[in-house]
């Protein structure tokens, strides 16, 4: 069953967001139909206060342009509040356990919190203790919610996600991972090109390949043959020194005008941004009419705004 296919049902039955991997092809098609409607809500100018009085807390132990703006534009326009807590802001950054953070904002009626932070087990131990709704904005190892925006700009873009091929080039980081099951579990062709060395986690691999066609290889070649849809990422994540050993090994697989001939004609190439220009592509690449960066960088706000009101608009 392609999304064109599928009827929403309004709800999920889930309290968090921690990765993509307990998440069934329906909890996925489920968030990107109700991504779209508000997004067409917000285009008309209607107003959507479906999560009025909620309360989102919003760590950052890693600073984003896009994460804090649109989880907390995306807030505001369902008719809830923000509350921005940098790692300076909270106790967290002076030795406070996670579980003793989580049980003092239960205690103050937070009702979710989305957290961007390095370690995927502080994710999990916030969602353990806490009594709100947790959403992973970014860890090591997951970006679900950048991953939920980049299929729905992929069905956005060709009307469906069964069969299309998305090429992954670069470090096999948590974009990668992320991509895998979003993809695998509605009926994409992923493949992953990254250098020996620099491959996607195994068992994550192998949990995608569980699901749908994940395929992981170091030619270039292979992956952009046919494909639809170049996506890349920057070589080096926050928080990682530069490696000249590793930028070595990446380079190659940097998209430019050349990759993109090897894909098909109605190709388009992605970026979670932000990009490194002359790194990770080339900016005849990602200034061409053939880019959707932006598109992806717009549906982050939509694709964030269903995970609230699915997760944080429960009784």
């Amino acid at each position: 069953m392609d999304i064109s296919s599928y009827k929403p049902k309004g709800r999920i039955e889930h309290k968090h967001l921690l990765n993509l991997l307990d998440y069934s092809t329906t909890d996925i098609y489920e968030i990107l139909h109700l991504a779209e409607s508000l997004k067409a809500a917000q285009h008309k100018g209607k107003k959507h206060k479906l999560l009025k009085d909620k309360t989102l807390a919003m760590i950052f132990a890693k600073s984003s342009t896009r994460t804090r703006v649109s989880f907390e534009t995306g807030i505001t326009q369902l008719g809830g509040k923000a509350l921005f807590l940098s790692s300076s802001d909270i106790q967290l950054g002076r030795g406070e356990t996670i579980h003793d953070t989580a049980l003092v904002l239960s205690r103050y009626g937070i009702d979710g919190v989305m957290i961007r932070t390095f370690k995927q087990s502080d994710v999990e131990e916030l969602a353990k203790y806490g009594s709100f709704s947790v959403i992973n904005g970014l860890t090591d190892d997951f970006h679900p919610c950048q991953a939920l925006a980049d299929i729905m700009t992929v069905a956005e873009t060709f009307g469906k996600l069964e069969g299309i091929k998305l090429s992954y080039f670069g470090d096999g980081n948590n974009m990668a991972h992320s991509l895998m099951l979003a993809g695998a579990k509605t009926g994409m062709k992923i493949c992953i090109c990254s250098p020996k060395g620099y491959e996607p986690n195994p068992e994550i691999v192998e949990a995608a390949k569980k699901f749908g066609d994940v395929t992981v290889t170091d030619s270039v070649e292979e992956a952009a043959t046919d494909a639809d849809v170049l996506y890349t990422d920057v070589f080096f994540s926050m928080g990682q020194d530069k490696d000249p050993k590793k930028e070595k090994a990446l380079m190659p697989y940097q998209v430019n005008a050349d990759v993109l001939a090897k894909a098909k004609k109605t190709a388009v190439f992605m970026h979670c941004l932000p990009a490194h220009r002359g790194e990770e592509v080339t900016e005849d690449v990602i200034d061409s009419p053939r880019s959707v960066i932006f598109e992806q960088a717009e549906n982050r706000l939509h694709a964030q705004k269903a995970v609230m009101c699915l997760l944080m608009g429960k009784k």
